[in-house]
């Protein structure tokens, strides 16, 4: 496994990480959570849709052609 590869793994797992935590404060915004838990619903939302772009665009951050890794 490449460091490429194993880089969009670990973004990928954030990714998931991120958007599950948020489901998990949305939901107890309703369970007595308050502005609190909403903050951080909206913060780790935010947080998994911006690693989502990241690993769609990693090619361009780190500056090399897609078609060119190595396998």
């Amino acid at each position: 496994m490449s460091l490429i590869s194993f880089h969009r793994f670990l973004i990928a797992t954030a990714i998931v990480f991120c958007f599950g935590f948020g489901l998990w404060e949305f939901n107890a915004v309703g369970s007595d959570g308050g502005a609190r838990a909403f903050v951080l619903g909206v913060v780790f939302t935010l947080l998994g849709i911006g690693m989502t772009v990241y690993l769609r665009h990693l090619g361009r951050f780190l500056g090399y052609d897609e078609g060119s890794e190595p396998r």
